[in-house]
C-alpha cells in the first residue's frame, strides 16, 4: 500500500487574483524497504551448497599474499556458486584465523585445492577441458565489458600477486586476458575487489544464456 501525498502551491499574480496548483505523488510505504532478517535469505547450508549446481568457473589465487584477500575471494565464490577455488605458490589455505575473517565460513563450503607451482594447476585445469583466463593488463587483452562467455563452456579465472600480478609464465599458459576498464589515475584493484567484479560479470552472464 502507498500512501499519497498532495502540496498545494498557492502563487499570487499581480493581479491580485490567487492560483492554486496541486501537485500528487505517491510516497513509498516505509514497510517495502525493510531491512531482511538473515533468516529471510533463503541461505544454502553448507551441506546444501556442496551438492547444488555449480556455475563451471574456478578461481586461481596466483601467489596471493594477503590471507583476507583469499578469504575473501572464498566468501565471492560461495555466493556465486563457483565449482572451487586453487591456491598456488604462498597463497595460504585454510584452516588459518586470517582467512575465516573474511571468508566466514565459506572456506569450509567452498571446494578448494593447493598447487605449489601455479603452472601446474593450470595444466591440470586445461587437461579437464577448462579454458584459461588471466585477469590481468597485457597487449591485446580483452576488456571485460566485451567478453561473452558460453555456458556450456568451463572457465579458470586467475588472479594474480597484490604487487606483480599474474606471472608472465602463468599468462603465457592462458588462453587469453581479461582486463576491468578502469578511467582514472589509478589503473589497478584490490585482487579481491577484481575477483568480485569479474566473477560476478562471468556468472551474471554465464546465468543469462
Amino acid at each position: 500500500m502507498k500512501k499519497m501525498i498532495c502540496f498545494l502551491i498557492i502563487n499570487t499574480h499581480k493581479s491580485g487574483l490567487l492560483f492554486i496548483d496541486s501537485f500528487l505523488f505517491l510516497q513509498p510505504n516505509r514497510y517495502e524497504m525493510r531491512k531482511l532478517k538473515i533468516t529471510e535469505l533463503n541461505r544454502l547450508s553448507a551441506e546444501e551448497f556442496k551438492s547444488a549446481t555449480k556455475n563451471k568457473v574456478i578461481a586461481v589465487l596466483d601467489n596471493v599474499r594477503s590471507l583476507h584477500n583469499v578469504g575473501s575471494v572464498f566468501r565471492t565464490a560461495d555466493a556465486f556458486c563457483m565449482e572451487a577455488v586453487y591456491l598456488c605458490g604462498i597463497t595460504a589455505t585454510p584452516p588459518h584465523n586470517e582467512i575465516h575473517k573474511t571468508a566466514l565460513g565459506a572456506e569450509e563450503s567452498m571446494h578448494w585445492h593447493y598447487f605449489e607451482n601455479t603452472e601446474d594447476a593450470l595444466l591440470k585445469l586445461k587437461s579437464d577441458g577448462y579454458t584459461l583466463i588471466a585477469i590481468e593488463q597485457v597487449e591485446k587483452s580483452v576488456m571485460l565489458t566485451d567478453f561473452v562467455p558460453d555456458s556450456t563452456q568451463k572457465y579458470a579465472l586467475v588472479f594474480g600477486n597484490e604487487v606483480k600480478g599474474v606471472q608472465q609464465s602463468v599468462i603465457n599458459l592462458c588462453d587469453f586476458c581479461l582486463e576491468i576498464p578502469q578511467y582514472g589515475t589509478k589503473h589497478s584493484l584490490n585482487v579481491s575487489v577484481s575477483a568480485g567484479i569479474v566473477i560476478w560479470e562471468v556468472t551474471k552472464r554465464i546465468s543469462k544464456q
